[in-house]
Protein backbone atom coordinates (compact mmCIF):
# COMPACT_ATOMS: atom_id res chain seq x y z
CA UNK A 1 0.00 0.00 0.00
CA UNK A 2 1.37 3.60 -1.26
CA UNK A 3 -0.15 6.37 0.71
CA UNK A 4 1.03 9.69 -0.99
CA UNK A 5 1.07 13.37 1.13
CA UNK A 6 1.18 16.35 -0.90
CA UNK A 7 3.09 19.67 0.18
CA UNK A 8 3.18 17.75 3.94
CA UNK A 9 5.14 18.13 6.68
CA UNK A 10 7.12 15.73 9.44
CA UNK A 11 4.12 16.06 12.13
CA UNK A 12 1.62 15.13 9.36
CA UNK A 13 3.80 11.84 8.32
CA UNK A 14 4.18 11.11 12.21
CA UNK A 15 0.48 11.60 12.39
CA UNK A 16 -0.16 9.15 9.47
CA UNK A 17 2.27 7.04 11.09
CA UNK A 18 0.24 6.35 14.22
CA UNK A 19 -2.77 5.95 12.39
CA UNK A 20 -1.61 3.31 10.68
CA UNK A 21 -0.35 1.09 13.74
CA UNK A 22 -3.42 1.34 15.32
CA UNK A 23 -4.93 0.20 12.05
CA UNK A 24 -2.59 -2.58 11.17
CA UNK A 25 -1.02 -3.35 14.78
CA UNK A 26 2.20 -5.24 14.09
CA UNK A 27 2.67 -4.01 10.38
CA UNK A 28 4.15 -0.86 11.67
CA UNK A 29 5.93 -2.54 15.04
CA UNK A 30 8.73 -4.61 15.24
CA UNK A 31 11.43 -2.85 13.46
CA UNK A 32 14.85 -3.41 14.76
CA UNK A 33 16.92 -0.33 13.31
CA UNK A 34 16.23 2.71 11.32
CA UNK A 35 17.84 3.18 7.48
CA UNK A 36 18.24 7.04 6.41
CA UNK A 37 18.77 6.80 2.79
CA UNK A 38 20.14 10.26 1.41
CA UNK A 39 19.97 10.29 -2.28
CA UNK A 40 19.14 12.12 -5.48
CA UNK A 41 15.90 12.25 -7.60
CA UNK A 42 17.34 9.72 -10.33
CA UNK A 43 18.58 7.44 -8.07
CA UNK A 44 16.00 7.37 -5.73
CA UNK A 45 13.75 3.88 -6.37
CA UNK A 46 16.76 1.65 -7.10
CA UNK A 47 18.26 2.88 -3.65
CA UNK A 48 14.45 2.15 -2.13
CA UNK A 49 14.08 -1.15 -3.79
CA UNK A 50 17.32 -2.38 -2.41
CA UNK A 51 16.80 -1.14 0.96
CA UNK A 52 13.37 -3.02 0.74
CA UNK A 53 15.16 -6.21 -0.33
CA UNK A 54 17.53 -5.60 2.60
CA UNK A 55 14.52 -5.69 4.94
CA UNK A 56 13.79 -9.05 5.04
CA UNK A 57 17.30 -9.97 6.92
CA UNK A 58 16.79 -6.84 9.08
CA UNK A 59 12.71 -5.44 9.37
CA UNK A 60 13.33 -1.41 9.90
CA UNK A 61 11.87 1.87 8.84
CA UNK A 62 13.56 3.10 5.79
CA UNK A 63 13.89 6.66 5.96
CA UNK A 64 14.43 8.42 2.17
CA UNK A 65 15.69 11.48 1.73
CA UNK A 66 15.31 12.69 -1.96
CA UNK A 67 17.00 15.97 -2.94
CA UNK A 68 15.32 17.33 -5.80
CA UNK A 69 15.40 20.91 -7.42
CA UNK A 70 16.66 23.29 -5.15
CA UNK A 71 15.39 26.39 -6.67
CA UNK A 72 11.88 27.34 -5.93
CA UNK A 73 9.92 27.56 -3.03
CA UNK A 74 10.20 25.42 -0.20
CA UNK A 75 8.31 21.84 -0.33
CA UNK A 76 8.50 18.36 1.17
CA UNK A 77 6.20 15.59 -0.27
CA UNK A 78 5.65 12.56 1.65
CA UNK A 79 4.89 8.97 0.92
CA UNK A 80 4.19 5.95 2.86
CA UNK A 81 4.64 2.58 1.72
CA UNK A 82 4.02 -0.20 3.86
CA UNK A 83 3.25 -4.39 3.12
CA UNK A 84 3.55 -5.82 -0.13
CA UNK A 85 4.66 -2.17 -1.56
CA UNK A 86 7.83 -2.50 1.46
CA UNK A 87 8.83 -5.82 2.04
CA UNK A 88 9.10 -6.47 5.73
CA UNK A 89 9.90 -2.15 6.30
CA UNK A 90 7.76 0.45 6.38
CA UNK A 91 8.99 3.60 3.98
CA UNK A 92 9.11 6.90 4.21
CA UNK A 93 9.87 8.67 1.58
CA UNK A 94 10.21 12.87 1.19
CA UNK A 95 11.12 14.29 -1.77
CA UNK A 96 13.05 18.22 -0.82
CA UNK A 97 12.48 21.19 -2.70
CA UNK A 98 14.28 24.62 -2.53
CA UNK A 99 15.81 25.66 0.65
CA UNK A 100 14.65 22.68 2.82
CA UNK A 101 17.07 20.59 0.68
CA UNK A 102 19.86 21.94 2.83
CA UNK A 103 18.20 20.79 6.55
CA UNK A 104 17.03 17.02 5.75
CA UNK A 105 18.58 16.21 9.43
CA UNK A 106 15.62 18.88 11.12
CA UNK A 107 13.37 16.55 8.73
CA UNK A 108 14.24 13.07 9.77
CA UNK A 109 14.93 13.43 13.16
CA UNK A 110 10.96 13.38 14.72
CA UNK A 111 10.82 10.34 12.29
CA UNK A 112 13.65 7.63 14.15
CA UNK A 113 12.37 4.83 15.89
CA UNK A 114 13.36 5.02 19.49
CA UNK A 115 15.94 3.54 21.39
CA UNK A 116 17.18 1.74 18.26
CA UNK A 117 20.01 2.04 16.24
CA UNK A 118 20.54 4.65 13.21
CA UNK A 119 22.19 3.54 10.40
CA UNK A 120 22.73 5.79 7.17
CA UNK A 121 23.49 5.24 3.70
CA UNK A 122 24.60 7.59 0.70
CA UNK A 123 24.30 5.60 -2.61
CA UNK A 124 24.96 8.83 -4.55
CA UNK A 125 27.90 11.50 -4.10
CA UNK A 126 28.40 11.17 0.08
CA UNK A 127 29.73 13.99 1.88
CA UNK A 128 33.69 14.44 2.09
CA UNK A 129 33.57 13.39 5.96
CA UNK A 130 30.19 11.86 6.94
CA UNK A 131 30.79 11.49 10.19
CA UNK A 132 30.47 15.50 10.88
CA UNK A 133 27.48 15.52 8.34
CA UNK A 134 24.42 16.67 10.06
CA UNK A 135 22.83 13.32 8.79
CA UNK A 136 25.70 11.73 9.66
CA UNK A 137 26.43 12.59 13.25
CA UNK A 138 23.29 10.81 14.54
CA UNK A 139 23.98 7.48 13.01
CA UNK A 140 25.95 4.65 14.23
CA UNK A 141 26.92 3.17 11.35
CA UNK A 142 27.79 5.37 8.06
CA UNK A 143 28.03 3.62 4.32
CA UNK A 144 29.17 5.14 0.94
CA UNK A 145 29.68 3.77 -1.98
CA UNK A 146 33.03 5.18 -3.86
CA UNK A 147 32.45 2.79 -7.15
CA UNK A 148 29.94 5.67 -8.06
CA UNK A 149 32.57 8.56 -7.50
CA UNK A 150 34.72 10.26 -10.70
CA UNK A 151 37.78 9.07 -9.35
CA UNK A 152 37.16 6.08 -7.09
CA UNK A 153 41.18 5.68 -6.08
CA UNK A 154 40.90 9.75 -5.04
CA UNK A 155 37.64 9.22 -3.25
CA UNK A 156 38.96 6.17 -1.36
CA UNK A 157 41.91 8.49 -0.46
CA UNK A 158 39.18 11.12 1.19
CA UNK A 159 37.63 8.32 3.01
CA UNK A 160 41.11 7.31 4.74
CA UNK A 161 42.05 11.06 5.36
CA UNK A 162 38.36 11.46 7.30
CA UNK A 163 37.60 7.82 8.65
CA UNK A 164 35.84 7.51 11.54
CA UNK A 165 34.72 4.35 13.39
CA UNK A 166 31.70 2.89 11.82
CA UNK A 167 32.20 4.12 8.32
CA UNK A 168 31.98 1.85 5.69
CA UNK A 169 31.95 1.64 2.05
CA UNK A 170 29.98 -0.77 -0.24
CA UNK A 171 33.02 -1.42 -2.09
CA UNK A 172 33.99 -3.57 0.89
CA UNK A 173 31.17 -5.71 0.76
CA UNK A 174 32.07 -6.50 -2.77
CA UNK A 175 35.21 -8.45 -2.32
CA UNK A 176 33.54 -10.68 0.88
CA UNK A 177 33.21 -13.63 -0.90
CA UNK A 178 36.89 -12.97 -2.27
CA UNK A 179 38.41 -12.76 1.53
CA UNK A 180 36.96 -15.93 2.28
CA UNK A 181 38.11 -17.85 -0.59
CA UNK A 182 41.69 -16.49 -0.05
CA UNK A 183 41.90 -17.14 3.89
CA UNK A 184 40.40 -20.62 2.62
CA UNK A 185 43.29 -21.25 0.74
CA UNK A 186 45.82 -20.19 2.38
CA UNK A 187 44.47 -22.45 5.52
CA UNK A 188 44.87 -25.69 3.47
CA UNK A 189 48.63 -27.02 2.10
CA UNK A 190 50.90 -26.11 1.81
CA UNK A 191 51.37 -23.91 4.92
CA UNK A 192 53.75 -21.85 3.04
CA UNK A 193 54.94 -17.78 3.41
CA UNK A 194 53.34 -15.71 0.88
CA UNK A 195 56.33 -13.66 -0.67
CA UNK A 196 53.91 -11.26 -2.89
CA UNK A 197 51.03 -10.59 -4.18
CA UNK A 198 49.11 -9.10 -7.50
CA UNK A 199 45.77 -7.43 -7.92
CA UNK A 200 44.28 -6.70 -11.08
CA UNK A 201 41.11 -5.31 -11.76
CA UNK A 202 39.25 -1.79 -13.47
CA UNK A 203 41.32 0.96 -13.38
CA UNK A 204 38.10 2.15 -11.82
CA UNK A 205 37.47 -0.30 -9.44
CA UNK A 206 37.36 0.98 -6.10
CA UNK A 207 37.25 -3.06 -4.76
CA UNK A 208 40.48 -3.50 -6.14
CA UNK A 209 42.26 -1.25 -4.30
CA UNK A 210 40.58 -2.12 -1.44
CA UNK A 211 41.23 -5.64 -1.86
CA UNK A 212 44.91 -4.90 -2.53
CA UNK A 213 44.65 -2.70 0.69
CA UNK A 214 43.50 -5.55 2.75
CA UNK A 215 46.57 -8.36 1.24
CA UNK A 216 49.05 -5.38 2.29
CA UNK A 217 48.29 -4.94 5.91
CA UNK A 218 47.13 -8.98 6.47
CA UNK A 219 50.26 -10.29 4.67
CA UNK A 220 52.74 -7.87 4.92
CA UNK A 221 54.27 -8.43 1.35
CA UNK A 222 54.93 -6.14 -1.40
CA UNK A 223 51.45 -6.02 -3.50
CA UNK A 224 50.87 -5.03 -6.91
CA UNK A 225 47.78 -3.33 -8.35
CA UNK A 226 47.57 -3.83 -11.70
CA UNK A 227 45.12 -2.10 -13.86
CA UNK A 228 42.70 -3.23 -16.68
CA UNK A 229 40.35 -1.27 -19.06
CA UNK A 230 37.57 0.74 -17.39
CA UNK A 231 34.12 -0.47 -15.94
CA UNK A 232 36.04 -4.63 -15.95
CA UNK A 233 36.30 -4.47 -12.18
CA UNK A 234 38.19 -7.11 -9.86
CA UNK A 235 39.64 -9.45 -11.95
CA UNK A 236 42.61 -11.78 -10.77
CA UNK A 237 44.34 -12.38 -7.22
CA UNK A 238 47.87 -13.89 -6.75
CA UNK A 239 49.79 -15.12 -4.52
CA UNK A 240 53.27 -16.16 -4.95
CA UNK A 241 54.28 -18.77 -2.65
CA UNK A 242 57.90 -20.78 -2.41
CA UNK A 243 56.01 -23.82 -4.13
CA UNK A 244 54.12 -21.93 -7.01
CA UNK A 245 51.71 -18.98 -7.08
CA UNK A 246 48.00 -19.70 -5.65
CA UNK A 247 45.56 -18.21 -8.09
CA UNK A 248 42.04 -16.84 -8.35
CA UNK A 249 40.78 -15.56 -11.30
CA UNK A 250 37.13 -14.38 -12.35
CA UNK A 251 37.64 -13.03 -16.18
CA UNK A 252 35.41 -10.45 -17.04
CA UNK A 253 32.10 -10.97 -18.35
CA UNK A 254 31.65 -14.30 -16.53
CA UNK A 255 30.65 -15.34 -12.99
CA UNK A 256 32.37 -18.68 -12.75
CA UNK A 257 35.76 -18.45 -11.36
CA UNK A 258 39.10 -20.84 -11.40
CA UNK A 259 40.77 -20.92 -8.10
CA UNK A 260 44.51 -22.90 -9.14
CA UNK A 261 47.67 -24.10 -7.16
CA UNK A 262 50.29 -26.43 -8.87
CA UNK A 263 49.44 -29.51 -6.29
CA UNK A 264 46.46 -29.34 -6.30
CA UNK A 265 43.84 -29.71 -9.45
CA UNK A 266 42.00 -27.12 -10.17
CA UNK A 267 38.42 -25.78 -8.92
CA UNK A 268 35.80 -24.00 -10.36
CA UNK A 269 33.93 -21.67 -8.08
CA UNK A 270 30.80 -19.39 -8.05
CA UNK A 271 31.82 -15.75 -7.80
CA UNK A 272 29.04 -13.87 -9.06
CA UNK A 273 28.80 -10.09 -9.13
CA UNK A 274 27.17 -8.44 -5.67
CA UNK A 275 23.95 -6.44 -6.14
CA UNK A 276 23.65 -2.93 -3.74
CA UNK A 277 20.59 -4.81 -2.00
CA UNK A 278 23.50 -8.09 -0.98
CA UNK A 279 26.14 -5.03 -0.27
CA UNK A 280 23.63 -3.50 2.37
CA UNK A 281 22.46 -6.81 3.79
CA UNK A 282 26.00 -7.70 4.50
CA UNK A 283 26.75 -3.62 6.55
CA UNK A 284 23.58 -3.90 8.75
CA UNK A 285 24.48 -7.01 9.65
CA UNK A 286 26.94 -5.42 12.10
CA UNK A 287 26.54 -1.91 13.80
CA UNK A 288 29.84 -2.11 15.49
CA UNK A 289 32.97 -0.56 13.53
CA UNK A 290 34.93 -2.48 11.28
CA UNK A 291 38.17 -2.67 12.29
CA UNK A 292 39.96 -5.04 9.75
CA UNK A 293 37.67 -2.15 6.89
CA UNK A 294 39.47 0.57 8.72
CA UNK A 295 43.00 -1.31 8.94
CA UNK A 296 42.41 -2.23 4.77
CA UNK A 297 41.52 1.48 4.31
CA UNK A 298 44.14 3.92 6.31
CA UNK A 299 46.92 2.07 6.60
CA UNK A 300 47.02 -1.00 3.72
CA UNK A 301 45.78 1.39 0.56
CA UNK A 302 49.46 3.24 1.27
CA UNK A 303 51.71 0.11 1.11
CA UNK A 304 50.88 -1.09 -2.05
CA UNK A 305 53.64 -0.86 -4.02
CA UNK A 306 52.84 -0.53 -7.83
CA UNK A 307 49.63 0.96 -9.01
CA UNK A 308 51.08 1.59 -12.54
CA UNK A 309 51.69 -1.24 -14.06
CA UNK A 310 48.94 -2.81 -17.06
CA UNK A 311 47.17 -5.88 -16.67
CA UNK A 312 48.60 -7.43 -19.93
CA UNK A 313 52.21 -6.47 -19.06
CA UNK A 314 51.59 -8.29 -15.93
CA UNK A 315 50.40 -11.03 -17.49
CA UNK A 316 52.81 -11.08 -20.68
CA UNK A 317 55.42 -11.18 -17.77
CA UNK A 318 54.31 -14.23 -16.20
CA UNK A 319 53.61 -12.01 -12.69
CA UNK A 320 49.46 -12.20 -12.91
CA UNK A 321 47.82 -14.95 -14.07
CA UNK A 322 46.23 -15.25 -17.59
CA UNK A 323 42.27 -14.72 -18.07
CA UNK A 324 41.85 -16.40 -21.51
CA UNK A 325 43.80 -19.54 -19.74
CA UNK A 326 41.40 -19.39 -16.82
CA UNK A 327 38.42 -20.15 -19.61
CA UNK A 328 39.78 -22.44 -20.79
CA UNK A 329 40.93 -24.17 -17.26
CA UNK A 330 37.17 -23.71 -16.27
CA UNK A 331 35.79 -25.23 -19.40
CA UNK A 332 38.26 -28.54 -18.80
CA UNK A 333 37.28 -28.27 -15.32
CA UNK A 334 33.36 -28.41 -16.15
CA UNK A 335 33.90 -31.47 -18.49
CA UNK A 336 35.56 -33.17 -15.66
CA UNK A 337 32.72 -32.62 -13.07
CA UNK A 338 30.38 -33.44 -15.63
CA UNK A 339 31.52 -37.04 -16.07
CA UNK A 340 29.43 -38.06 -13.15
CA UNK A 341 28.54 -42.10 -12.25
CA UNK A 342 25.04 -41.43 -14.56
CA UNK A 343 27.64 -40.45 -17.47
CA UNK A 344 29.97 -43.16 -16.90
CA UNK A 345 27.28 -45.98 -18.27
CA UNK A 346 23.97 -46.45 -20.11
CA UNK A 347 21.61 -48.58 -19.91
CA UNK A 348 19.94 -50.24 -23.09
CA UNK A 349 16.27 -50.64 -22.26
CA UNK A 350 15.47 -53.19 -25.42
CA UNK A 351 18.11 -55.70 -24.64
CA UNK A 352 18.28 -54.59 -20.91
CA UNK A 353 21.82 -54.39 -21.20
CA UNK A 354 24.82 -52.18 -18.76
CA UNK A 355 27.43 -50.56 -21.17
CA UNK A 356 30.50 -48.16 -20.88
CA UNK A 357 30.01 -45.02 -22.78
CA UNK A 358 32.70 -43.03 -24.43
CA UNK A 359 33.15 -40.36 -21.09
CA UNK A 360 33.71 -43.42 -18.94
CA UNK A 361 37.64 -42.97 -17.79
CA UNK A 362 37.47 -47.11 -16.45
CA UNK A 363 37.12 -49.73 -19.70
CA UNK A 364 35.73 -52.01 -16.98
CA UNK A 365 32.65 -49.72 -15.66
CA UNK A 366 30.52 -51.65 -18.11
CA UNK A 367 31.54 -55.15 -16.50
CA UNK A 368 31.14 -53.82 -12.89
CA UNK A 369 28.17 -52.33 -13.99
CA UNK A 370 26.41 -55.28 -15.40
CA UNK A 371 27.58 -57.63 -12.31
CA UNK A 372 26.18 -55.20 -9.98
CA UNK A 373 22.32 -55.58 -12.11
CA UNK A 374 22.76 -59.35 -11.83
CA UNK A 375 22.99 -59.53 -8.01
CA UNK A 376 20.47 -56.66 -7.72
CA UNK A 377 18.24 -58.98 -9.72
CA UNK A 378 18.60 -61.95 -7.38
CA UNK A 379 17.90 -59.68 -4.94
CA UNK A 380 14.79 -58.09 -6.56
CA UNK A 381 13.53 -61.87 -7.17
CA UNK A 382 14.46 -63.78 -3.99
CA UNK A 383 12.21 -63.22 -0.96
CA UNK A 384 11.61 -60.31 1.18
CA UNK A 385 13.61 -59.47 4.26
CA UNK A 386 11.67 -61.71 7.13
CA UNK A 387 9.52 -63.26 5.00
CA UNK A 388 10.40 -66.72 3.24
CA UNK A 389 9.06 -67.28 -0.54
CA UNK A 390 6.11 -68.84 -1.28
CA UNK A 391 6.54 -72.55 -1.65
CA UNK A 392 8.55 -72.64 1.23
CA UNK A 393 5.35 -71.46 3.38
CA UNK A 394 3.24 -73.08 1.36
CA UNK A 395 5.29 -76.12 2.82
CA UNK A 396 5.86 -74.75 6.20
CA UNK A 397 2.27 -74.11 6.54
CA UNK A 398 1.01 -78.54 5.39
CA UNK A 399 3.86 -79.60 7.76
CA UNK A 400 2.24 -77.57 10.78
CA UNK A 401 -0.58 -79.91 11.18
CA UNK A 402 1.24 -83.10 10.57
CA UNK A 403 3.67 -82.06 13.31
CA UNK A 404 0.71 -81.46 15.31
CA UNK A 405 -0.90 -84.84 14.74
CA UNK A 406 2.46 -86.64 15.38
CA UNK A 407 2.83 -84.72 18.85
CA UNK A 408 -0.87 -85.76 19.52
CA UNK A 409 -0.17 -89.48 18.93
CA UNK A 410 2.95 -89.08 20.71
CA UNK A 411 0.85 -87.56 24.05
CA UNK A 412 -1.95 -90.61 23.67
CA UNK A 413 1.08 -93.57 23.31
CA UNK A 414 2.29 -91.85 26.53
CA UNK A 415 -1.25 -91.68 28.30
CA UNK A 416 -1.58 -95.41 27.33
CA UNK A 417 1.79 -96.36 28.70
CA UNK A 418 0.72 -94.92 32.26
CA UNK A 419 -2.78 -96.07 32.51
CA UNK A 420 -1.09 -99.96 31.85
CA UNK A 421 1.66 -99.39 34.12
CA UNK A 422 -1.24 -98.27 36.88
CA UNK A 423 -3.29 -101.61 35.94
CA UNK A 424 -0.16 -103.83 36.93
CA UNK A 425 0.44 -101.99 40.20
CA UNK A 426 -3.34 -102.36 41.02
CA UNK A 427 -3.45 -106.03 40.23
CA UNK A 428 0.04 -106.71 42.18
Amino acid sequence: MIIDLPNTSTSALTKKLVQIRNDSGAMALGRVLTLIIVVDEDRAEEAIESAIEASHMHPCRVVALVHGNRRGSSRVDGQIRIGGDAGASEVVVMRLYGEVNGHGEALVLPLLLPDSPVVGWWPCDAPTDLASDPVGAMCQRRINDSAVAKNPHAELKRRAKNYAPGDTDLAWSRITLWRALLAAALDQRPYEPVTGAVVVGGIDSSATDLLAGWLAEALNVPVTRGRSPQGSGLISVRLDRPSGPLDLVRPEGTTIATLSHPDQPVRRVGLTRRSDADCLTDELRRLDPDEVYELALVEGLRRVTDRSSLASALVRAGKAPSPDEARLMARRAGERSRQTSSDMVTVDTERDQVVATDKATDSEVGHRAEGQKRIGSRVSDGPTVGQGSAPAAEASATKKPAATKSSGSRSTTTKSSTKKSTGKKASS
